[in-house]
């Protein structure tokens, strides 16, 4: 039987955005809003999106190949293939079989494995399904590989500009660089309408924007404060901010990452955490007599707890949201891109850190989970993730294109939608 893996977690990454991307400064400009509503009130600097001969398959099965080919993995060595996604195709066929016959003409079938879906949690839950396979008495000494594949579109208004798409391909395994510690990591599910696709004919969601932000920071403080009674469990002793050298966040935008993080040091503030010095207490001590639902809706206690958080931000944070600044809202892939983010900028420097992920799905689901780093063999190191991944020339290499050329492909992408008629590479 051999012995128990050790150290499981995810061996390889690669990323694939489309090339084509447009500017949010010309969609404030088309939209007649005011300077920086998009790149300043929201956080971001550029949208990724498909055109019409690019779609979630078409990434995901560029994503896959190429890892596959530049890890020098043989495609006979998989043994479990999980897609995250919430983009929906086909009501019954799932994503991971239109990626099969990379791995048939190979002569391996033998894959388990389907799709996950839970709005933007859904590649998460496919991460999870193949860390505990490799884990398990099933596990039959093969990789896992999980991809994240989304295309988020939205109707034209005020949410557009939160789209974006990507996809993420990981592989699954013991003797890892990225380790999951796996007895660190808390939920919170429950049922809420804060964001939906009940249209079945239609790419666009209902989207409740205010709810939507309530429940994401709803769910964040109920996972930071498990994780925190876990910790204090296993390691005897307070868990707080300053424990963890990164923390990686869903971002639909950027401006709902800085908020959340600093919720993390309300929290902190709360529970009287080590974090927390005397100056911060003093600028949030005005609201400790608030109830949690008047916490949600203070605008004072969130610019309060941001100017608390600045410094940990640009050191914990920042380093993690390059790419989902620069491609947008990739649902379930967004995470995982930001995770990608990190590793371009500190691959050199990660070894030994423990890096802290939360992962929000709509509707609801969230997870708060921890990851170690450490620097392990060629081809599986941080050092070739960052390298395979080459994040740097594929942002460089887009085309930025005019709002009339953005908005002709969101018609045509959405009458093919609408008429059942995408176009599969």
């Amino acid at each position: 039987m051999g012995s128990p893996p050790k150290n499981v977690g995810i061996l390889a990454m690669e990323i694939y955005f489309p090339p084509t991307c447009i500017q949010q400064e010309v969609l404030e400009a088309h939209d007649g809003v005011s300077k920086g509503k998009y790149t300043i009130g929201l956080g971001q600097d550029c949208m990724a999106f498909c055109d019409e001969v690019e779609d979630v398959i078409s990434m995901s099965m560029t994503a896959v190949t190429s890892l596959l080919e530049k890890y020098g993995v043989d495609p006979k060595q998989i043994g479990r293939l999980e897609v995250g996604s919430e983009t929906v195709l086909d009501k019954s066929k799932s994503i991971k079989t239109f990626l099969m016959p990379i791995f048939e003409k190979h002569g391996n079938t033998d894959i388990e494995g389907v799709d996950s879906t839970n709005a933007c949690y859904g590649g998460t839950a496919a991460l999870f399904n193949c860390v505990n396979w490799v884990e398990s008495n099933s596990w039959d000494r093969r990789y896992g590989l999980v991809v994240c594949t989304d295309s988020a579109v939205y109707a034209e208004g005020p949410a557009r500009p939160t789209g974006g798409a990507a996809a993420i391909a990981m592989l699954i395994g013991p003797n890892a660089p990225i380790v999951f510690e796996s007895k660190l990591r808390a939920s919170h599910m429950s049922h809420v309408y804060d964001f939906y696709k009940p249209n079945l004919a239609s790419e666009y969601p209902v989207v409740d924007g205010k709810l939507s932000q309530t429940c994401y920071l709803m769910a964040l403080d109920s996972c930071y404060n498990s994780f925190c009674t876990k910790y204090e469990k296993l390691e005897g002793k307070q868990f707080s901010v300053a424990d963890a050298d990164y923390f990686v966040f869903h971002s639909p935008y950027n401006k709902l990452v800085q908020k959340s993080f600093a919720r993390l040091l309300f929290n902190d503030f709360s529970r009287n955490a080590s974090s927390i010095d005397e100056a911060a207490k003093e600028k949030l001590a005005s609201f400790s007599s608030l109830t949690i639902d008047e916490s949600y809706q203070s605008r004072d206690l969130e610019k309060a707890s941001q100017q608390v958080a600045k410094v940990f931000y640009d050191t914990k944070v920042q380093p993690s949201t390059l790419i989902p600044k620069q491609v947008g809202n990739m649902y379930t892939a967004s995470i995982y891109a930001a995770f990608a983010s990190l590793l371009h900028n500190k691959s050199s420097t990660l070894a030994g850190q423990r890096v802290i992920l939360f992962s929000y799905g709509s509707g609801l689901s969230a997870t708060m989970f921890s990851l170690r780093l450490n620097e392990a063999q060629h081809p599986f190191s941080l050092s070739n993730i960052k390298t395979v991944m080459n994040v740097s020339e594929k942002l460089k290499s887009r085309n930025e294109v005019c709002h009339s050329l953005f908005n002709e492909v969101h018609l045509m992408v959405g009458f093919y939608y609408h008429n059942c008629e995408l176009k599969y590479l």
